[in-house]
């Protein structure tokens, strides 16, 4: 009796994971719009295209949670530059150093306090700054990243080549964040600097 329940109770458990019809998994299929980045997942309905880099990859769903992706994008483009001058200036400041004693730290997250508290004031301030500047436009339906800071490398292009720098941004800021994590875990993990 208590063997028959006990198989009985299995069967029952794992009819649970058997797979469903294939018929209805096959119009599911069909009917999607299948991602450029992952072909076997589905593109996500607000990843149509219509920004420079995107690919339809959002395999976590973030895109589903938000209204707009604009402010999704200011934030990855604003996040990517940051991380691209953070890369730079971890290499460079293993190897350059600024005249005076507070300056010769190698180690990059000793340096932060070695420099003193003046110094950071005026880093923090200066980050300030460029945000309060630039806080209305996440808002007021502005391109992503477009702070009017072109300095004219803009200028005479045609539609086409800033879209194509405009790819070419996110792609390296996508890059940059990626590097600065494993440049930081790294100096962490084994206290040496990156390229010696």
């Amino acid at each position: 009796m208590f063997r028959t329940a006990l198989l009985a109770s299995l069967a029952a458990s794992a009819a649970a994971f058997a797979p469903g019809s294939m018929s209805a998994q096959r119009g599911v299929a069909l009917n999607a719009k299948m991602s450029d980045s992952i072909p076997f997942l589905p593109c996500p309905e607000k990843l149509d295209g219509s920004m420079p880099g995107d690919v339809g990859f959002d395999p976590m769903g973030l895109s589903e949670i938000q209204q707009d992706l604009t402010y999704a994008r200011w934030a990855e483009l604003k996040h990517g530059r940051i991380a691209m001058l953070a890369i730079v200036g971890l290499l460079t400041q293993t190897y350059i150093h600024l005249p005076g004693e507070a300056y010769q730290n190698s180690d990059p997250f000793g340096a932060v306090s070695t420099v003193g508290f003046g110094v950071n004031v005026q880093i923090f301030a200066a980050i300030g700054i460029v945000e309060l500047t630039n806080f209305n436009k996440h808002y007021d339906g502005s391109t992503p990243g477009d702070i009017d800071w072109t300095g004219g490398l803009l200028k005479g292009k045609s539609e086409e080549q800033i879209a194509k720098l405009k790819e070419q941004e996110i792609k390296h800021c996508r890059l940059a964040m990626v590097a600065i994590t494993g440049a930081s875990v790294q100096t962490l993990m084994f206290h040496q600097p990156l390229l010696g």
